[in-house]
């Protein structure tokens, strides 16, 4: 490690700096080895993830650059599982030092993957080495040929070489830096969700109603998304007939066609005996993570089923790539438990007992990062679709768009209030997360990540908070200084509130659900949950622009 400290980052890399983003991003630093190169991006304002597969070498990493915007995970090339578990796309992907240890076989796949995690108008850039491997050490020859035939074949330029000696003075060793760009809508997604939205033929509101779901689980639920190749993503089928049926449900009671000559809400295949059992549940209750039992979990389980075979059968179906009958979505597994419990958690687990939906990965990056433009067009779709099959034309469309607005969580903190109030009770004195003060009589219950931009009532984003410092934050984002300052109280609290209480299994499943990164690991710590935060944070600080608080 102290070697590759000994030369500055300016001293290694100052041919391509002129050529880097300017304005801050997001930095993937694969290999990022010692952590020099990821910290002089941090330095600069981007949000670094960097990930190196050497745990001993990422530890000492980070211990050495304490700094607030890197986030460290473990991973590698060719595979990046866990960096694409995070739902991130970066501006740019950094390969210092790293492709002489990729073995050519893994090459081209290494490539397809950083294309994937690139945005449009984003780069890469990677240092080859030339000149001889060291006894003891595993290293393949390197090319910029080879380079470029595979930037040509993802459809990225080369925009910049240099060639420099080796500045540690090794006889013999020389060095290449080449920086390759994505052209923007290089992911040729968002074209193929216009052409289903606006272009394609349509006999019901299903192929809109299942593309809405979609991006409704890419917006607040990435965290369910499992990694299932190079080229797709794999979402619970039950979790996509969750959404299914809350999407449909006011509609519905509400006796609103969903296709034409459907009055009175007949003909629908996923309205039966189930789904007409919900009818007084609200869709606060049909949630990831809640608990059914008895007669509830009975017709929760049968409406699951019967939306998920209409989803399989129907849109998932029927949605197919232009010019061709090639599904877009493929559905695999079960319909459900084979057993019908009384009891059952709204979990991972279960909801992939219905199988899984394949979403194509290009797509699934599209409606993570473009979920506040491609939501209101699906919207308008639906609602005129609606419109047209009501030979009255009522109600209005107003009418409509109340019903298919998203119910989300509501803005409820009595949960925490109730659980701090309980552990004063035993004899626990109970802090301010952001100023370390004791909290008295007068406190408040602080949504970390502010529910006005991210409407998110899990216990994990519930903070207990004096009231005076409460209303300075107000609805702004908390830096990464503040988080990392406040990270002990923060893992105490999670720890006392939740995890060891009869809530615990309730908050993980919260977690891994809503953040990236909590899923890297079977069984997550609070350690993984709290870089699932960071991380998170980082996303509507890209994504939102939103302002920023500090408690410093």
């Amino acid at each position: 490690m102290e070697q590759y400290e000994s030369c500055a980052f300016m001293e290694v890399h100052s041919s391509v700096v002129d050529f880097l983003p300017q304005e801050s991003g997001f930095v993937l630093d694969i290999g990022a080895g010692s952590g020099r190169d990821a910290a002089w991006f941090a330095a600069r304002g981007h949000e670094v993830l960097a990930i190196d597969p050497a745990e001993t070498l990422r530890n000492l990493a980070k211990d050495h650059h304490q700094t607030a915007n890197i986030r460290w995970l473990h991973d590698a090339l060719p595979t990046l599982t866990n960096v694409l578990g995070t739902g991130l796309i970066f501006d740019l992907i950094w390969l210092s030092a790293v492709w002489m240890h990729i073995a050519p076989a893994d090459r081209q796949r290494s490539f397809r993957k950083m294309v994937t995690l690139l945005r449009p108008g984003g780069k890469i850039m990677l240092s080859l080495r030339s000149g001889p491997i060291p006894e003891g050490r595993i290293m393949y020859p390197t090319s910029v040929e080879e380079v470029e035939i595979l930037a040509k074949r993802f459809g990225l330029a080369v925009t910049h070489l240099t060639t420099s000696q080796d500045k540690l003075g090794r006889d013999g060793i020389s060095w290449q830096s080449i920086l390759l760009q994505l052209p923007d809508d290089g992911l040729g997604a968002l074209p193929l969700l216009r052409h289903v939205i606006l272009n394609d033929s349509k006999s019901s509101t299903y192929k809109l109603a299942l593309l809405r779901i979609l991006v409704r689980i890419a917006d607040s639920a990435t965290g369910m998304a499992r990694d299932l190749d190079d080229d797709s993503v794999g979402l619970p089928l039950g979790l996509v007939a969750l959404y299914w049926i809350r999407s449909f449900k006011p509609l519905v009671e509400n006796n609103i066609p969903q296709k034409p000559f459907n009055k009175r809400g007949t003909g629908l295949g996923f309205v039966k005996e189930g789904f007409k059992m919900l009818r007084n549940e609200s869709p606060y209750d049909l949630r990831i993570g809640a608990r059914f039992t008895g007669n509830r979990a009975k017709a929760l389980r049968g409406a699951l089923r019967d939306a998920r075979n209409t989803i399989v059968k129907m849109p998932a179906n029927y949605i197919t790539y232009p010019n061709g009958d090639q599904p877009v979505f493929l559905c695999e597994g079960g319909g459900g438990p084979r057993i019908n419990p009384n009891a059952f958690t709204l979990d991972r687990a279960y909801l992939e007992s219905f199988g899984v939906l394949k979403v194509p990965r290009n797509l699934w990056m599209a409606m993570s990062r473009y979920a506040a433009w491609i939501e209101p067009t699906l919207l308008n779709e639906w609602v005129e679709m609606m419109h047209s099959y009501e030979a009255d034309s009522s109600p209005s469309r107003q009418d409509y768009y109340k019903l298919l607005r998203w119910l989300d969580p509501e803005h409820d903190t009595r949960g925490a209030r109730k659980r701090v109030e309980e552990l004063r009770k035993a004899g626990k004195t109970i802090y301010c997360l952001w100023s370390k003060k004791r909290l008295r009589d007068a406190f408040a219950i602080d949504h970390c990540l502010p529910f006005a931009a991210w409407p998110c009532n899990d216990l994990w984003n519930l903070f207990p908070s004096n009231a005076q410092v409460n209303n300075r934050k107000k609805d702004r984002l908390p830096d990464p200084e503040s988080l990392l300052n406040a990270r002990s109280r923060i893992l105490e609290w999670w720890e006392v509130a939740w995890q060891n209480s009869k809530l615990g299994e309730r908050f993980v499943e919260e977690a891994q659900a809503a953040l990236p990164a909590t899923t890297v690991q079977q069984n997550c710590s609070l350690e993984d949950i709290f870089d699932g935060l960071m991380l998170q944070r980082a996303v509507l600080k890209r994504d939102q622009q939103l302002r920023e608080w500090s408690c410093c």
